[in-house]
């Protein structure tokens, strides 16, 4: 049977099309179409009902050393109040999961992983034995999350604060306040609802995670609609998987996985120094001794023609030289005088007018240079794609608010 979130019941109120996504009952859309939900998030804001996602909570002594070892990121410069994006690798530096680590300061940390990876990650977690004074708690159940992405998050985050308003200008990238498990957290929600605020999403676009008790999540849903008004959008699972997509950003057992993290557009989350040497040692480090010849690439297309993940070969001078690991549609984007723009960017030709282009990532058996033509091929059609370094230009996630 399908777990369900606490908003189930407001998605089938608002007509959305529920599907089983890591064996929860998820909205792909709603009426509104995934098209629009997808431009709202770039042009207004969206909301996301993210409750599926699993969180652990790491306390005691040893938690910093326990989680210096399993995360890919060096969190000796992750100040209280910061959290991060890490891998969490095994032995043969393969993928257990990607997670954000949040300090929350007096030996606790916060790690939020995806959906059904609690148990996974908490058992890979505990395994490792050599830390007695540390507590792994898997909080599913207890907690809900809501996403609001997009350029009129922040207003909205301000209309709605009862508690914790004035933080809201201070708040960076990547930096969160409150605690939903603390009655007396510094960010409240009206009705006392305790929130964990943080400025980070899976967007590419400025907006805020916010994690909230399970029993009050509907009151926080709600909130946000009425504050937000026309311009607050609910999202489903589409819209979110395109727009991470244009992003950059990987989803984890399709983008990485159970194959050698090397060689990807994300290493940015490897604990390297500006002469490219590791700052620590960590579980899967090994792998990097002699890596593999195993490269994930991104790529743009040139019109909105997808081809079928599962099934499409990449094709060098019509050898195969890899597979499709994601494929969607960025309909913000379009290509003007052999440059991509956004419909946000300033610069962007008068005549221009987004059309949507085809974009994602593929995993290939040799390095490919940005510029380079490879064909995406399946059972109905090949597509020409370049490939990428970057893909949605001018994206807001960092911009200051």
């Amino acid at each position: 049977m399908l777990r369900k979130t606490a908003l189930n019941a407001i998605h089938r109120e608002m007509g959305g099309e529920l599907t089983d996504f890591g064996g929860w009952e998820m909205p792909l859309w709603y009426p509104t179409g995934s098209v629009r939900e997808h431009l709202a998030v770039i042009e207004t804001s969206g909301v996301f009902d993210i409750g599926h996602m699993d969180l652990l909570r790491i306390k005691g002594k040893d938690a910093f050393n326990l989680l210096q070892l399993c995360l890919t990121r060096n969190i000796s410069t992750l100040k209280a109040g910061s959290c991060g994006y890490s891998m969490i690798l095994n032995e043969r530096g393969h993928v257990v999961d990607d997670s954000i680590v949040y300090n929350l300061g007096g030996d606790g940390y916060i790690l939020i992983v995806n959906a059904a990876m609690g148990p996974v990650v908490r058992k890979h977690l505990e395994q490792q034995g050599a830390f007695p004074d540390v507590c792994v708690v898997d909080e599913s159940g207890r907690f809900s999350k809501i996403d609001l992405q997009g350029p009129a998050a922040p207003n909205i985050i301000r209309k709605i604060l009862e508690k914790g308003r004035g933080t809201i200008d201070e708040l960076r990238y990547f930096q969160f306040r409150g605690d939903y498990a603390n009655p007396n957290s510094e960010i409240a929600f009206p009705g006392n609802i305790p929130v964990l605020l943080s400025r980070t999403g899976y967007t590419g676009e400025v907006g805020f995670e916010i994690v909230m008790p399970c029993d009050r999540a509907l009151a926080a849903w709600n909130l946000i609609r009425d504050a937000g008004g026309s311009d607050v959008t609910p999202c489903g699972l589409a819209a979110r998987d395109s727009l991470r997509t244009g992003a950059m950003l990987p989803l984890s057992h399709q983008d990485i996985g159970a194959w050698p993290f090397v060689n990807t557009p994300w290493s940015f989350a490897l604990p390297r120094d500006r002469e490219g040497r590791f700052t620590k040692d960590f579980i899967g480090s090994g792998i990097y001794r002699d890596p593999p010849s195993i490269y994930t690439c991104a790529f743009c297309g040139f019109d909105p023609r997808k081809v079928e993940t599962r099934e499409a070969l990449v094709l060098l001078n019509g050898a195969s030289i890899g597979s499709v690991t994601t494929c969607a549609i960025d309909m913000a984007i379009g290509r003007a005088e052999g440059k991509i723009y956004s419909v946000t960017s300033p610069d962007k030709p008068s005549s221009f007018r987004a059309r949507g282009l085809v974009c994602g990532f593929i995993r290939v058996d040799r390095p490919l240079k940005p510029g380079q033509r490879v064909v995406l091929k399946d059972s109905r059609r090949s597509i020409e794609a370049e490939i990428v370094s970057d893909i949605r230009p001018n994206r807001t996630a960092r911009v200051k608010i």
